[in-house]
């Protein structure tokens, strides 16, 4: 019998350090090509060969901001969807507390915000979806984002029941 193959779907992590009440927050502009370039998100990347999201989310969180994280939570899995075919999957943390010192990022430019501040910087529309629950509290969450080719968001739907877009 033939296994069944899981969706060809890239793997990431992304991560909220969050220090005295503050977001750290990367504002992608040092890659010429880079489907991030000119938003603010969180530090974070795509699996290596053999990584667990945990080893992923420490390794990416050091090599982009020289931090190392010592306190996590998994707070969701968001699934993203490009046009018919392109889609990844990403293991959404926070990080309370951080060793090291914050270095400079070949990726961007680092810097704190908190959540009012982070409001306010061009975010990708999924983004603002998934910022928003992980600062009401939410407890883990999947969130399904349907963008098309052009980036704009098509449907965000909430634990697989709820369209948020159509609320």
């Amino acid at each position: 019998m033939e296994k069944k193959r899981f969706a060809d779907g890239v793997l990431t992590t992304l991560c909220y350090v969050e220090k005295e009440g503050k977001w750290l927050m990367l504002h992608r502009n040092k890659k010429k090509e880079d489907i991030n370039k000119g938003k603010w998100i969180g530090v974070g990347g795509h699996f290596e060969a053999g990584e667990s999201p945990e080893d992923c989310l420490y390794r990416e969180v050091f090599e982009e901001t020289g931090l190392h994280v010592l306190s996590h939570q998994l707070r969701g899995i968001v699934s993203f969807f490009y046009g018919e075919k392109d889609c990844s999957y990403m293991f959404l943390f926070t990080a309370a507390l951080e060793e090291g010192s914050l270095k400079e990022c070949s990726e961007g430019e680092l810097q704190y915000f908190s959540y009012e501040e982070v409001k306010a910087l061009p975010l990708w529309e999924g983004d603002r979806i998934f910022l928003e629950l992980l600062a009401k509290g939410e407890g883990f969450f999947s969130l399904t984002l349907r963008y098309d080719r052009e980036g704009k968001l098509l449907e965000a739907i909430l634990d697989g029941k709820e369209n948020l877009l159509s609320s």
